[in-house]
């Protein structure tokens, strides 16, 4: 059985995920191919196209197309709560009760055109719309490789309307413990802080988080922000993830926190330098996101741990790597598997392995992420003599020695082979290297080839047998 996940339009990070009798072939991000970061409301023509060309296969193959995100039923109480949370802008919260499947039909309707215009026949194909949490959650659960009773935990801004998922995976299929909807979102949470902090909501969360670190999170109590007894959490909206008239408002634009946040923390934060007090106010922001975080996994998650040890993950907080450092500490976590295309580009795996799953292919654990496209050196070659600015260029015989050559002599190197990644982080095949040695080589790289900002962090890349002797990891997590 041939199924294809898409991903795009009513969320971020568009993309295609192709899957043939229950193993992933190709999968790609639409902003490869655009040139555009996070494909923002695009569909994912040019990625679906590389997945058919890959794989080999013409558009009316396919017998299934997954999509993640479905229709949520007047009797949910996902409705009623957002209905009930956003009253002080009525007019989102009557679209909820009365309208509340709008984005889903107007895109389905764009859905329908895409396949056509692929050459995907929508009238022959069948059509799977799958739950936005219940995406994220089979792109981590089917694609771990666990058989065993496995803790399922998804975290992001909001599908149709929930935030938070917690679940647990057996025998191949997912349960539901309990899911939080918005505006009580962890996401929203840090994305309006995010905003508060000078980065774009849904792009520069990965920034607050590298901020963090050179902060003192004890400095300002952010607990305000966010209500919690134990069962569960409830936003501030008067300060954060905000709608309509609470919103701050700056030359026309409209943020998703609220002038009365200015008031408590002064006026948001402008500039590339990581100044007091901002850099205390993003260790605040992540020390809350990760004590709530890990309160929640406590109450919904703990017993099925305890009983198993092993935790699937994703949803774009499951980027946030201090977190999941905080999460692979707890001594009821023995394995975990973190799905690297954790943020909205993985739903299109996440809706192709439910969608295979349930119409009974045996999904196969995820190798690896190098799934998207490849090119040889005579591509590189044409693409250099196809270029206004004729770059020179050498074919090495001998290119890992050549390149520890440079990386010992204090070189920054772009390497370049093989398939591109799938999902947001550079993990060999498409990277920037440098010596991990050189005290200069974090700030070389930010500043002069990167062209951002001082404080951001670089991932070590190190062989797995030596894992232990740089680090305090003691246990299996592949991404």
């Amino acid at each position: 059985m041939i199924v294809l996940g898409i991903s795009g339009a009513v969320n971020h990070d568009a993309s295609a995920a192709l899957y043939i009798d229950g193993q992933l072939v190709a999968a790609a991000e639409e902003e490869r191919f655009l040139r555009d970061k996070h494909a923002k409301g695009q569909f994912p023509y040019e990625s679906t196209k590389f997945c058919l060309a890959y794989a080999g296969i013409q558009p009316n193959d396919v017998d299934v197309v997954a999509f993640p995100y479905a229709k949520i039923g007047i009797s949910s109480p996902a409705r009623w709560h957002y209905a009930k949370r956003h009253w002080y802008a009525p007019d989102r919260a009557l679209l909820a009760l009365f309208n509340g499947n709008r984005r889903y039909k107007r895109n389905f309707k764009k859905v329908m055109k895409m396949l056509d215009d692929l050459g995907i026949d929508p009238k022959q194909v069948k059509f799977m719309p799958v739950e936005h949490h219940l995406a994220h959650a089979s792109s981590a659960y089917h694609l771990s490789g666990f058989k065993e009773k496995t803790a399922i935990l998804s975290i992001d801004g909001k599908g149709e309307y929930a935030s938070t998922f917690f679940g647990y995976g057996e025998n191949g299929k997912i349960h539901k413990i309990k899911e939080f909807y918005d505006p009580d979102s962890l996401g929203g949470l840090y994305g309006a802080m995010t905003e508060f902090l000078g980065f774009e909501m849904l792009d520069g969360e990965f920034k607050v988080m590298g901020m963090a670190p050179y902060g003192d999170p004890k400095r300002f109590d952010f607990s305000r922000l966010i209500k919690t007894d134990g069962k569960g959490f409830r936003v501030n909206t008067k300060l954060v993830n905000c709608l309509g008239l609470r919103r701050y408002k700056e030359n026309g634009k409209g943020y998703f926190f609220s002038p009365k946040l200015i008031d408590w923390l002064g006026p948001k934060r402008e500039g590339d330098e990581i100044d007091d007090p901002y850099i205390d106010y993003a260790a605040s922001i992540q020390d809350l996101l990760e004590k709530v975080a890990l309160g929640l996994i406590d109450t919904y998650l703990g017993d099925t741990l305890k009983e198993t040890g092993k935790l699937c993950y994703a949803g774009g907080v499951a980027l946030n790597v201090k977190l999941n450092q905080r999460i692979i500490a707890r001594p009821d976590v023995k394995e975990l598997f973190v799905q690297p295309a954790a943020s909205d580009a993985g739903t299109a795996i996440g809706a192709a392995s439910y969608a295979a799953n349930e119409l009974g292919d045996s999904v196969e654990k995820m190798q690896h992420v190098y799934l998207g496209p490849k090119y040889t050196n005579e591509d590189c070659i044409q693409a250099c003599l196809d270029h206004e600015n004729k770059p020179d260029y050498d074919v090495l015989d001998n290119t890992t020695e050549y390149t520890a050559k440079l990386l010992a002599e204090g070189n920054p190197v772009s390497w370049f082979q093989g398939r591109m990644e799938f999902g947001p982080r550079a993990l060999g095949n498409r990277s920037i290297i440098g010596n991990p040695r050189s005290p200069k080589m974090q700030k070389q790289l930010n500043l002069k080839v990167k062209f951002r900002e001082s404080f951001r962090p670089f991932a070590p890349s190190i062989l797995f047998e030596d894992v232990s002797k740089w680090f305090k990891i003691d246990r299996e997590s592949p991404y």
